[in-house]
């Protein structure tokens, strides 16, 4: 008899996993407790616009990237429009100029474009140009993450061979994690270049690796954007699920994993309703599930290390400005990030000085003919500030976004001219809006921030400690999170879960 499997959570990591498990032949059920899948991958309707609030470009959108692999294993991705940008983003400093007077870097994403673009601003800085340059062809060497199908992973001397070659990738990436973006700017003896990537990150000091990466990527075609924004892609690999079998359960939240013994045996969700099942796989919030759905009882030490934020910090929580506008704003760069003359300052307690602005100009579908929609997004560490006051004072709490977002209108007015008057629709979406629709603890954005090893693992396993039948498998697996890591870990998952009730693991539908 199939297996069943009870999925909580139907984020990009549980609808990925309900479609391996159904191709290995597993009978699978998802409990969402949104009205919609994606969970963080999500967009809205507002009006006539369609506000975004996830994905800005998928890695693996064409052949050239492994994790085109991956996502081909369960959608066929050549048939998804994307949209490659030329341009990745307009980087404005403040101090320096470059030696034609524009205080303005553009990050192309062809690499021998930008090489010339920055051999022509310095010819002095050579050395570190092609420095940059190759570090980011290095990494196109290789295909990454390689799939393997079968557990273990070097079940053939071929295989083993064709692995060694992956010893200089990590060769590689341990050299770009020892650099940060800080470091190598000194290594640029013009001020420009110095500044520029100095604020590569707004001015944050991040290893290099993390931005070099997509790089590769994006020289190579292979990060797009898919048209139709993030909550078409979820409802894409919805239908896959649905597809193969799979059943869907939504606004149906999850109160407790039922547990007998050390064994997990079903779900209990509203209303008090019990759905039995043999497997039990969380995808949802790491927090919510490991210390409410389970009470805490399967833990151990480094855990509880994990939950006091001692080995690993939250992930940023976002406050998403967007505003839906009357033209299409085709002449600005879709994505910027520029100084503003005084800082624009949250009642979280947190303050900003540069601001970025994204234009999806591109991306017809989400706005009127003739209009666009336009996003400013900010990081903070004190997403429990809008989490608890909507919840102690709701008329104080859209007081705030209200200033907020007259203060930030004030400020974009002062670098486009007229867009007061050209916005038609605003939305201001808080980490209590995160938590309210996704439980993400705090209202994180992606996780766990990466700390200064980038490559470091959490104490966020597949299996809990003294607990069977039971699985775990997000965005909260890995520093960073984000789409790329919830498919890995849902292919990984699934591979694990095969092993243990003795079937080949198999990307084709049984």
């Amino acid at each position: 008899m199939k297996k069943k499997v009870n999925i909580i959570g139907a984020g990009i990591s549980g609808l990925c996993a309900g479609c391996y498990l159904q191709m290995n032949g597993f009978e699978v059920e998802i409990f969402e407790k949104h009205s919609i899948p994606g969970g963080l991958c999500t967009s809205w309707k507002k009006g006539d616009f369609t506000v975004d609030g996830s994905i800005h470009w998928i890695l693996g959108s064409d052949d050239k990237d492994g994790f085109f692999d991956m996502w081909n294993e369960i959608l066929d991705v050549k048939s998804i429009p994307f949209h490659n940008h030329d341009v990745r983003l307009t980087l404005e400093v403040k101090n320096n100029a470059d030696k034609y007077g524009s205080k303005v870097f553009i990050l192309y994403t062809n690499l021998e474009r930008l090489k010339d673009y920055m051999l022509d601003l310095s010819p002095e800085d050579a050395k570190p140009i092609h420095r940059f340059i190759r570090d980011i062809r290095l990494l196109q060497q290789f295909r990454v993450p390689p799939l393997m199908d079968k557990l273990p992973f070097f079940q053939s001397a071929w295989r083993g061979i064709k692995m060694m070659r992956y010893l200089r990738f990590l060769f590689i990436i341990m050299r770009q994690t020892r650099i940060s973006n800080f470091q190598f700017a000194k290594k640029f003896k013009s001020p420009f270049l110095r500044e520029v990537f100095e604020n590569l990150f707004d001015n944050d000091e991040v290893k290099m690796l993390v931005f070099n990466f997509p790089m590769a990527s994006f020289d190579q075609q292979s990060a797009g954007y898919p048209i139709g924004g993030s909550l078409k892609w979820a409802e894409r690999i919805t239908e896959k699920f649905v597809s193969l079998g799979g059943v869907m359960h939504y606004n149906t939240p999850v109160k407790k994993i039922i547990t007998e013994g050390n064994k997990a045996v079903g779900l209990k969700v509203r209303n008090d309703v019990v759905h039995s099942c043999d497997i039990v796989l969380s995808s949802a919030d790491w927090y919510r599930t490991v210390f409410e759905y389970l009470d805490g009882k399967f833990v151990d030490e480094k855990m509880i290390r994990l939950k006091e934020e001692k080995s690993f910090e939250l992930y940023y929580s976002i406050l998403l400005v967007t505003f839906g506008l009357k033209r299409d704003y085709k002449e600005y760069p879709h994505f910027s990030r520029f100084p503003i003359q005084s800082p624009l300052h949250s009642p979280c307690g947190k303050s900003w000085d540069r601001l970025e602005t994204h234009f999806y100009h591109y991306d017809p579908t989400l706005a009127p003919a003739g209009k666009t929609v336009m996003a400013c997004s900010f990081y903070t560490k004190n997403g429990n500030y809008w989490i608890d006051l909507r919840k102690n004072d709701r008329k104080k709490y859209r007081e705030m976004k209200t200033k907020f977002t007259s203060d930030l209108i004030g400020i974009l007015e002062q670098k486009y001219p007229g867009i007061k008057d050209d916005i038609e629709m605003v939305d201001f979406a808080t980490p209590a809006t995160v938590l309210r629709y996704t439980n993400n603890w705090q209202g994180s954005a992606q996780g766990w921030l990466p700390g200064d090893n980038v490559l470091a693992a959490t104490p966020v396993k597949f299996k809990l400690p003294h607990l069977q039948q039971f699985y775990y498998a997000s965005h909260w697996s890995r520093p960073g999170g984000g789409i790329p890591v919830a498919i890995n870990m849902a292919r990984d998952v699934t591979k694990i879960i095969c092993k243990d009730y003795g079937i080949s693991f198999s990307t084709k539908n049984k």
